[in-house]
């Protein structure tokens, strides 16, 4: 696995559980920022050719 996927996998993975966060405490603020950064990271793996999939789901 390359660096680049690898980083970008993680920080997916970081962006799913800082919404998940956000969505429990009922931070709405929260939950549009990470719900907005979720965003921006899966379309930077889809422009790359990588399954955001395989970082732990997709929201």
């Amino acid at each position: 696995m390359h660096e680049f996927t690898a980083e970008l996998r993680a920080r997916l993975a970081e962006a799913r559980e800082e919404l998940r966060r956000a969505r429990e405490s009922g931070d709405e603020h929260g939950v549009q920022i990470a719900s907005g950064r979720l965003d921006n990271l899966n379309r930077l793996a889809a422009d790359h050719g990588i399954n955001p999939e395989a970082a732990g789901g997709a929201e």
